[in-house]
């Protein structure tokens, strides 16, 4: 990984994290870190912290024509066995109640996520990537709402503070489809083949949806060592 803070103690800790819009350990994992985060944020060691997402597109083999939901996905396009798949989803339903989020597996509307990419980069151009993450994530997972056509999308930003017509020449236009690569070619550099993966201060690689507390600890601990090189 990149080394790119310095151990001054003000400088942000940077926590890059790759993960796709329709992959339910990435919304799981969000949460989880986000509670992490506030913890350590909370306590006297605390430092800055920036947050970072970036694209990775889990099905990108998805048609865009495609019609049917995650399950629908996964034994048509993966050859997943139908009974293997509906006990997978109902574990991961169960597990993402422990962070408050409530999964509807059936409502849900599988699709190519590439513009769906390009909406989160047009959405860190205007310092609303979180929110929009957010509102991709919900619409797919929770409220069944389409999120691979152009019009769904500019309703979902225009939903997260941004304005809709604009939203709507991203996707359309794909002007954010270099980056969503650039990003994809980043993860391939650094080796990640699966998502949630979190970068931390450039130099810590950490895969999975972790429990809060680890994300609390290895901050706690990044700043501990910011403190000590500064002041020896």
């Amino acid at each position: 990984m990149d080394k790119q803070n310095s151990t001054i103690p003000g400088k942000p800790i940077m926590v890059d994290i790759w993960s796709d819009v329709v992959c339910p350990w990435c919304y799981i994992g969000k949460h989880r870190f986000e509670a992490g985060l506030a913890a350590f944020s909370a306590s006297l060691e605390a430092l800055p912290v920036k947050v970072s997402y970036h694209s990775f597109e889990l099905s990108p083999d998805t048609p865009l024509d495609f019609q049917g939901g995650a399950a629908d996905y996964l034994v048509s396009r993966r050859g997943y066995n139908p009974e293997a798949v509906s006990r997978m989803l109902a574990e991961t339903t169960e597990l993402a109640l422990t962070v408050g989020l409530h999964l509807d597996y059936p409502a849900t509307k599988h699709r190519n996520t590439a513009k769906a990419h390009g909406l989160i980069h047009y959405a860190a151009s205007k310092s609303k990537q979180p929110e929009m993450i957010e509102a991709l994530m919900q619409a797919y997972f929770v409220h069944g709402r389409e999120i691979g056509k152009d019009e769904a999308l500019a309703d979902l930003a225009a939903e997260s503070g941004l304005d809709r017509a604009e939203a709507l020449k991203a996707p359309k236009a794909d002007s954010f489809l270099p980056a969503v690569r650039a990003d994809e070619d980043r993860a391939r550099a650094y080796g990640i083949n699966g998502v949630p993966y979190y970068v931390i201060d450039g130099k810590l690689g950490l895969s999975g949806a972790q429990a809060p507390e680890t994300f609390t600890k290895i901050l706690a601990e990044i700043a501990a060592e910011r403190r000590k090189a500064a002041h020896p």
